[in-house]
């Protein structure tokens, strides 16, 4: 035997090491679970992606979203640096009151629209129901078109109300005796189109003219995030003169035009152009009447009401944002409305909003739409979903069109 096969001998007979202790078993299952876990995962995927797939595939989607461009959005600076004044409002009438959305007041008495079709009236710290502008039943979404909507809300110098019911038309109300007076109505359609949707109105101080937007005349009220997500522009600023009780279409292809406010000198209007985070001027009186031009662009935010200072300018709430620094969703789903699409084939409009975040702000323009200050509330913590900010000795009073209060905020304090 050679040197080479006696080292191959040696390693072939080793002496093998006998203890004690239990060998353990070599394990056949590890591997096994591991194939079933794989399998399994992967069955759990395909089961969850196939339907989505074909969801995304088969179903129709409600809204044929329009491709919109926005400029980058204005840094959160200077006037409009992040802060939480709103935070200081308090809450008034919380649980009594739901989507009390705009406001208005006669001396000490304020008047306000819930979301079950009631003209409210507050006074000395008590609430009670002025009027109904619809029938019952009330209460949720699907009443709507019967029970009715009030949104805007005015009161002229001859101390009457005008009301802006989002289904069921213009209307005016006695603020002593409740009687309902109608004025233009959602039925009769107005140069060929009906108007779905009426949100808010102003009126001249001698109460002959009433301007009001008809946010669409395809979508209604409480299909308003369509209207939001759709970008269509079929929205239009209307005149009523209520001597001749004519109206008369001022402004269209509005994409979702809102608030409205005249100016101190009655010579233009202005109308939120909500989906377009801008505010439009159509000129009414004057060497200008019948021009429209842009008041103030690229918003912070996407404008509601709108309503006058005490300093000469004007009111503007938000209830979305659009953050920068930061990511603002809204700006982004702009551009893709293949994406949008999607979305609200799997998602319903309720559904949807739970994924907006939740952002507060109310900015003050002075009159050539310069932003002068703003109050913030991140998150939404006290005031939310704010739609006005309604100016009444040294308060801003804050409306929603959802939550179920109102806000006071002292101006003094901040």
């Amino acid at each position: 035997m050679n040197e080479t096969d006696g080292l191959r001998y040696r390693r072939l007979n080793r002496a093998k090491i006998i203890t004690d202790e239990p060998q353990a078993p070599e394990n056949k299952n590890s591997s096994y679970s591991g194939k079933v876990f794989r399998v399994t995962l992967v069955t759990l995927a395909v089961s969850l992606l196939v339907p989505l797939i074909g969801a995304i595939i088969l179903l129709e989607s409600p809204i044929e979203p329009q491709y919109l461009s926005f400029l980058e959005p204005p840094l959160m600076s200077g006037a409009l640096e992040p802060n939480f004044k709103l935070r200081q409002a308090e809450r008034l009438f919380e649980g009594q009151l739901i989507g009390p959305e705009s406001m208005a007041n006669i001396g000490g008495v304020l008047y306000t629209g819930t979301a079950d079709g009631k003209i409210v009236k507050i006074e000395d710290g008590k609430m009670h129901t002025l009027a109904t502008l619809g029938r019952p039943p009330c209460g949720t979404q699907k009443d709507e078109p019967n029970c009715g909507r009030p949104l805007g809300i005015r009161a002229s110098q001859n101390r009457t109300l005008f009301v802006a019911d989002a289904y069921l038309g213009l209307f005016e109300v006695n603020p002593f005796t409740g009687e309902v007076k109608e004025l233009v109505s959602t039925q009769i359609p107005v140069n060929g189109k009906r108007l779905s949707f009426v949100n808010d109105l102003d009126v001249t101080r001698d109460g002959r003219k009433i301007y009001f937007t008809d946010s669409s005349s395809k979508w209604q009220r409480r299909d308003y995030a369509y209207l939001f997500m759709e970008g269509i522009n079929d929205g239009r600023l209307l005149e009523y003169d209520t001597f001749t009780k004519e109206v008369t279409v001022l402004m269209d292809n509005l994409r979702f035009p809102n608030g409205v406010q005249l100016s101190p000198n009655e010579d233009f209007v202005l109308v939120a152009e909500m989906t377009m985070a801008r505010i439009r001027r159509c000129y009414v009186s004057g060497l200008n009447k019948g021009g429209l031009d842009l008041f103030v662009e690229n918003l912070p935010g996407f404008p509601d009401n709108i309503r006058s200072s005490s300093s000469g300018g004007y009111w503007v709430a938000m209830s979305a944002v659009r953050p920068n620094p930061g990511f603002s969703m809204l700006d982004f789903l702009s551009q893709k409305p293949w994406i949008k699409k999607i979305i609200f084939k799997l998602l319903s409009q309720e559904a949807l909003m739970q994924f907006i975040p939740k952002y507060s702000l109310v900015v003050e323009l002075y009159d050539n739409g310069v932003c002068k200050r703003s109050f913030h509330d991140p998150h939404g913590v006290v005031a939310t979903y704010v739609s006005e900010a309604h100016e009444q000795d040294g308060y801003l009073y804050l409306g929603s069109f959802r939550s179920p209060f109102l806000c006071r905020l002292n101006l003094s304090e901040v």
